[in-house]
């Protein structure tokens, strides 16, 4: 039985195994040892050995320590398998100390960009706690399924191919192993993994470690039960101060990320380096990188002190050389925060090139710019909120040549449902969500009257003319039911769910997904009341709001540049001279603002500029239409499929004879026989 396999104490007070005898260091011999007993048979100098082994303390290691001597990185879940050195990414090591039992802080955030190593990290620390500080523990992913994944990919390969982990987890396919794919039992405790998205995973058990894997992924809410990440920490309640909370991410918008406003609240530690020409501990930042105009290749950075440049071969020997420090003052003094960029990522990895190169590529696209602020630098993206001028809207109207432009592809309908009316504003889409504004609609009547709903039942009907002669019908129409919700769900259950979706806005940016559902509510129809009688989908309308804001700063090519092949730029919005400058008002009707809490802590939301915005609201409605018919996720044999039946390719759509059955669907074509249903035909003078 190797020293390795000895069953640990548990307790963080073990003293350091230097070599010398423990039993000596206690003023004890063997002969003290082993008064009064028989040693005259076969085995007993074996036993013996066995025995002083077994009352040895473990040594008493570090997180970093314990991976240096341990951990086997498994080929399976890593670039650079073989036995695992932090030498390869000093930073790491005081990050992983930290969660070391003999270190007083509890509350440990780690802000970084991505791949500089921290989910290994975290999983340097999981193996520490199976191997010698054993415990309940915690880890969360986003969603289960990403929990799922984890286990397989990560989990099982970190104890398959370290001996020392092998040896407390038994296989998985073993009986009773007490080794699932979401649950691994160890001697003196255990590991669950769970999402984010699951209350009942959150609140299972109490857990003295608590790892919180990539927080600004996590959902507003578990299952509608609270914030995840207070879930997940209330389970620590009972171990006070032997606790240990581990909280990772790559940031995301400023005032929305949970791992910025825990890194604030730290003491906010960075990692300085020397400079190899003066000496100068500087922590590196994005600015001091330069290069020549168009050459990203001459990339290097500039000291802060002598501003000479540092070529990147250095970088090895700044960063043995590096050291955090805190550049704040907590006011919890067991809480301490780490951020690091891509710029730390050692040779063989992320090079400053390649960072310069993608921050260029980046330039122009405002989603390609919050990627790589966020995965390059570490830092959270500020979404602009200030609403476009609807003068300069206005004089970017112009007119259609048909109702239909040639690159819109689809329609959608956004309806917001008013007390004395229902507005509905439809939409074409095309590529990269490029959009036209087709109609612009007023119902009057409201939800009380019948015949207000029989005119948006026959709005489901009516068909629009594309500039290639195609005839199209709405492909979804989405319908708020925050006024009058029993009318609507009456309403949209008589219609179906072909092409109907009625849905909830939510206050806040949902960092998961910006649509999710349907979920089941229930339905009053004729007066009678059935249970999980409709279909609801919820929308983080923040998103879209602010997605729409991006996407009207969008300036389209000039006439002299289209003429020289200029293409329009994805997400270009295009409004029709027919608009009136009340339409453009509404559209423009609100601003994304920062506030703070009691506490301090910051937030965005978005706050009305005047009364009126049912232009905005129904553009969210009619974007939330398209995210829910897929278009976010169009494949290019998708896109193909819709401009074949829009007439767009030289390709005709040729009429099939009723009797004759599709092979296959269609995209953009109902196959099977529904009420209603998304068609785009063609006229019979263009066959």
């Amino acid at each position: 039985m190797s020293e390795s396999s000895s069953t640990p104490w548990q307790t963080s007070a073990s003293r350091l195994n230097d070599g010398r005898d423990w039993n000596a260091d206690q003023g004890l011999n063997d002969g003290e040892l082993t008064e009064g007993l028989d040693l005259g048979f076969d085995g007993a100098e074996d036993i013996l050995r066995v025995w002083r082994r077994g009352i040895r303390p473990d040594p008493d290691l570090t997180v970093s320590q314990w991976a240096d001597a341990h951990r086997k990185l498994s080929s399976r879940a890593s670039a650079e398998p073989g036995q695992y050195r932090t030498s390869r990414t000093p930073y790491l090591r005081a990050i992983m100390d930290a969660l070391s039992p003999g270190h007083p802080a509890q509350r440990v955030t780690f802000m970084k960009a991505a791949q500089v190593g921290a989910t290994e990290a975290g999983n340097n620390w999981i193996g520490f706690v199976i191997h010698h500080a054993p415990g309940p523990m915690l880890a969360v992913l986003p969603t289960v399924e990403m929990a799922k994944r984890t286990s397989r990919g990560r989990i099982d390969p970190l104890i398959e191919d370290s001996p020392a982990l092998k040896e407390r987890v038994q296989p998985a396919r073993s009986r009773d192993a007490g080794n699932s794919m979401l649950s691994k039992e160890f001697p003196g405790g255990i590991l669950v993994l769970t999402g984010a998205n699951s209350a009942t995973g959150l609140r299972s058990m109490p857990a003295r470690y608590v790892f919180l894997d990539e927080v600004d992924a996590y959902p507003a809410s578990a299952d509608e039960e609270g914030d995840p990440v207070t879930l997940a920490e209330a389970r620590t309640t009972t171990f006070a101060h032997r606790r240990k909370v581990f909280m990772v991410s790559t940031p995301t918008i400023r005032g929305l990320s949970r791992i910025e406003r825990e890194f604030e609240a730290s003491d906010q530690r960075r990692y300085f380096v020397p400079c190899p020409h003066c000496g100068h501990q500087q922590w590196l930042q994005f600015e001091r990188l330069r290069w020549a105009k168009g050459k990203p290749e001459t990339a290097a950075y500039h000291c802060a002190g002598c501003e000479r440049p540092i070529v990147e071969h250095h970088k090895t020997q700044m960063l043995e050389r590096g050291e955090w420090r805190a550049t704040a003052v907590s006011d919890n003094p067991h809480a301490i925060g780490f951020h690091l960029s891509a710029l730390y990522s050692p040779i063989g990895w992320k090079s400053w090139e390649q960072i310069a190169r993608d921050w260029l590529a980046a330039q122009g696209s405002d989603e390609m710019l919050r990627a790589a602020r966020n995965t390059l630098l570490g830092e959270t993206w500020v979404e602009s909120g200030e609403a476009p001028e609807w003068q300069r809207l206005a004089d970017r109207r112009f007119a259609f040549s048909a109702q239909i432009p040639a690159g819109g592809l689809f329609l959608t309908a956004g309806a917001d449902v008013q007390k004395d009316r229902i507005e509905v504003d439809v939409w074409a889409w095309g590529r990269g969500l490029e959009s036209w504004l087709v109609d612009h609609i007023v119902i009057p009547g409201g939800p009380d009257d019948p015949a207000c709903w029989d005119k948006l039942s026959a709005l489901l009907g009516r068909t629009w003319t594309h500039q290639n002669g195609a005839i199209m019908t709405l492909a979804k129409l989405a319908i708020d039911t925050g006024y009058e919700s029993a009318a609507v769900y009456a309403w949209a259950r008589k219609q179906g769910i072909a092409q109907v979706a009625p849905v909830k806005g939510l206050e806040g940016f949902n960092r998961a997904t910006p649509v999710s559902g349907p979920t089941f509510v229930d339905a009053t129809v004729n007066g009678r009341k059935l249970k999980r009688g409709a279909r609801l989908w919820t929308v983080a309308t923040a998103t879209f709001k602010a997605e729409t804001y991006r996407y009207l700063r969008i300036e389209r090519p000039s006439d002299e540049d289209r003429a020289l092949g200029a293409a329009t730029p994805p997400g270009t919005i295009h409004l029709p001279d027919w608009v009136d400058s009340e339409w453009l008002k509404q559209l423009v009707a609100e601003q994304l603002v920062t506030v703070r809490n009691k506490r301090g802590y910051a937030r965005q939301e978005w706050q009305k500029l005047r009364e009126r915005n049912e232009a905005l609201d129904t553009r969210v409605y009619a974007r939330a239409a398209a995210w829910i018919l897929g278009a976010d996720r169009f494949d290019e044999r998708m896109w193909r499929q819709l401009e074949k039946q829009a007439g767009v390719e030289t390709l005709a759509t040729v009429a099939q004879p009723e009797t004759d059955k599709a092979t296959e669907p269609q995209a953009g074509r109902i196959t099977t026989p529904r009420r209603r249903g998304w068609k785009i035909s063609t006229p019979k003078y263009m066959e």
